[in-house]
């Protein structure tokens, strides 16, 4: 019953975690239409939107990134599967989603799989 309660807190968390990233999303887009639209007047100006727009871009990425991890865990929680590493399919601990309600995988696997994905 304490699992239940606590998922649905962090049910609470992703909601509000996921609205935060696609407002962040939305004004990151209005400034990049802002930027774009503006004419540079030398090389300078003209190099310092395009290091703008290349940071903007991959901050966007990086934040797309992050809300698919979101929804995914809010489809989970929707179908009941939620907190269940995948890779072991034991339960991660509730302590662990309370840091990161999106974690896919248990601690044990999380480094396994980092150790994985560093050696690629």
């Amino acid at each position: 019953m304490e699992r239940v309660k606590g998922i649905e807190a962090l049910k609470a968390e992703l909601v509000e975690m996921a609205n935060n990233i696609k407002s962040n999303i939305t004004k990151a887009e209005e400034e990049i239409n802002l930027m774009r639209n503006q004419s540079p007047t030398d090389e300078g100006d003209y190099a310092v939107l395009l290091n703008d727009s290349a940071i903007d871009d991959t901050l966007i990425a990086n934040q797309m990134k992050k809300l698919e991890e979101i929804e995914l865990a809010l489809d989970k929680i929707a179908n009941g599967d939620y907190g269940i590493c995948e890779m072991c399919e034991d339960e991660i601990d509730i302590e662990r989603l309370k840091v990161k309600p999106f974690a896919k995988f248990c601690i044990s696997c999380r480094e396994i799989n980092e150790k994985e994905e560093s050696s690629r």
